[in-house]
């Protein structure tokens, strides 16, 4: 018998966020300790390297998937902080257009605009 396997986080489909807090998120029938990123693809569990200083490499899986993605809500934490020209200029040069707002907000605007069926992708950091 082997033992434990870890997989990568995954779900296969998109759904709205129906709460988050204590460090993780509930979509789905489901909960996920950690942050996440909602892209056309799924939801996937995501560790940015530091979520206080986000890079490019953070957000390659959502850049893989540029053709299908136009607006990407980028929570970052319980305070609003801005993105990184790095990253900006990154998200841009594949036509991406990235909003950061405080997780709380980027949740709430991500259900609303993944119910008008638009073309948004989301990486939430956890809050407490």
């Amino acid at each position: 018998m082997a033992g434990l396997i870890m997989r990568e986080a995954h779900f296969p489909g998109r759904a709205p966020v129906d709460a988050y807090g204590d460090g993780g998120f509930r979509f789905a029938d489901m909960s996920h300790r950690g942050s996440i990123l909602c892209l056309p693809s799924g939801i996937y569990g995501w560790e940015p390297a530091d979520p206080l200083a986000l890079k490019p490499a953070d957000f390659a899986k959502v850049i893989s998937e540029a053709g299908k993605v136009e607006i990407l809500l980028v929570g970052t934490g319980k305070d609003l902080r801005p993105l990184p020209a790095e990253l900006r200029t990154a998200l841009k040069d594949v036509r991406i257009s990235a909003d950061p707002m405080s997780t709380g907000a980027a949740v709430r605007t991500y259900n609303v605009l993944l119910a008008e069926d638009r073309a948004v992708a989301a990486a939430f950091i956890a809050v407490d």
